[in-house]
This record gives structure tokens, C-alpha cells and sequence, in this order.
């Protein structure tokens, strides 16, 4: 069964990136929800996509005590996924390129609430994986992208789902053709996309077999089924 994921909870119906909006997700019938870690000044772990507040400030100068109240840490999330049985897809989110201790400090804290085999850690960098698989390599990553990374014969997407130990690859729904799910399956990789927010998209998506959809109208990925 496809798995179906609210993108950043319920974004089209409460604040994305909350407790509230998680907690939609399940309530309307998903899976679980993919969310953002960000790291604050003091070595909290936050859930926001951007780095920067709505009202200008930036999250990496910030520390746990400026937090505005809905804005939850990674623990409260994780300690939400672990008292509803939701699954998560965590994707770090970093501001330079070569990693820092978010990455072995969001698995711990996956491990601390029991949700190793709940989880799937993606990113868009491939150094924050390679990171990941060596903190916890029995936690799974999935590999984002958002464009094809060719250069004429050549494919730079197998290489770096052999150095991170990516499970998973997660292109946007665009990328998805059957080349690009012919590749997957020769290579054992699972697909997983976002945002999925059409019906015609879900349906080719699903007639395609990809293994998760994750998007932001529960209505629309619940045709899945």
C-alpha cells in the first residue's frame, strides 16, 4: 500500500510545520507527516522549514526560550509520532554544507523515542546522509532532488545513493517517469515524492508504483486508496 504523508502536517489548513497540523494529518486519514529541522543558537532542535521567522528573526540566532510558542522542538514532535503510531520523514535542513551536530543528535533523539523503524531522514545534501549513515546507520535516509543530475552518460543520482546508503530516492513528482522508476527498482531503491497535490498526479504516480506520496491536501492523496 502507498504510504501517504502529510507535507509539513496540513499546510492548507493550519500553520505548517505544528503539532496541530500533524495531528490533522492522522486525524483525516494519513500515514504520518514529512517535516524540517532546524538548528537555534543554542543547540535546539526546531521544526520550521525556513531559517528565518515570519517576523524576520533568524532561527540559527536564536535560542529555545525565543521560540515562539508554536513552533515545536524536534523532541515534542517525535514524542507526538510516538504516542499516535505516525510515521515521519525528517528532512534536515542546513544552512552550510558541511554537517554539524544536528545530524547525529536528530537520530538520537529518533532512538530516544523508539522510532527507528518510524523514521526516514532525507536531505537534500548528500553530506548530511553520509553523516546520518555513520551515526546511526540502521535509521533510514532517503536522497531529495529536485532536478536530474546528468551530464550526457553520466548519472551523479546512483553514486550518491551508494555513498549515503540511501534507501530511498525522493525526486519531486515531476522527475517521476517509468525510466525513472525502471531505475529504481533495478537498484532496490524505494520512491518516495512530493508535493503531490493533484488527483491526475496521484493517479499516475500510484499506476507508476511509487511508494509514497507526500503532499498537502489529505483529500487529494486519500485517492490513493
Amino acid at each position: 500500500m502507498t504510504l501517504l504523508l502529510g507535507h509539513r502536517g496540513t499546510p492548507r489548513l493550519h500553520r505548517e510545520n505544528t503539532l496541530r497540523g500533524f495531528q490533522a494529518a492522522l486525524d483525516a486519514g494519513l500515514d504520518g507527516v514529512e517535516l524540517d529541522v532546524r538548528r537555534l543558537s543554542d543547540g535546539t532542535l526546531a521544526i520550521h522549514h525556513d531559517d528565518t521567522l515570519t517576523d524576520g528573526r533568524l532561527l540559527p540566532f536564536m535560542t529555545l526560550d525565543e521560540l515562539p510558542p508554536d513552533v515545536p522542538t524536534l523532541d515534542q514532535a517525535l514524542a507526538w509520532a510516538a504516542d499516535t503510531g505516525a510515521f515521519v520523514n525528517v528532512e534536515l535542513k542546513y544552512e552550510s554544507a558541511r554537517p554539524d551536530d544536528r545530524v547525529p543528535r536528530s537520530l538520537d533523539a529518533v532512538r530516544a523515542h523508539g522510532l527507528s523503524r518510524r523514521v526516514i531522514v532525507s536531505s537534500f545534501n548528500p553530506l548530511l546522509l553520509v553523516a546520518a549513515r555513520q551515526a546511526a546507520p540502521d535509521i533510514e535516509r532517503g536522497l531529495l532532488i529536485h532536478r536530474t543530475y546528468r551530464l550526457g552518460p553520466l548519472d551523479a543520482v546512483p553514486a550518491a545513493m551508494r555513498v549515503t546508503g540511501s534507501v530511498a530516492l525522493h525526486p519531486h513528482h515531476t522527475l517521476i517517469d517509468a525510466a525513472l522508476m525502471h531505475q529504481a527498482r533495478r537498484a532496490g531503491w524505494r520512491v518516495n515524492t512530493w508535493t503531490v497535490n493533484e488527483i491526475a498526479d496521484v493517479e499516475r504516480l500510484t499506476r507508476l508504483g511509487v511508494d509514497t506520496l507526500i503532499g498537502d491536501l489529505p483529500q487529494v492523496l486519500l485517492t490513493a486508496r
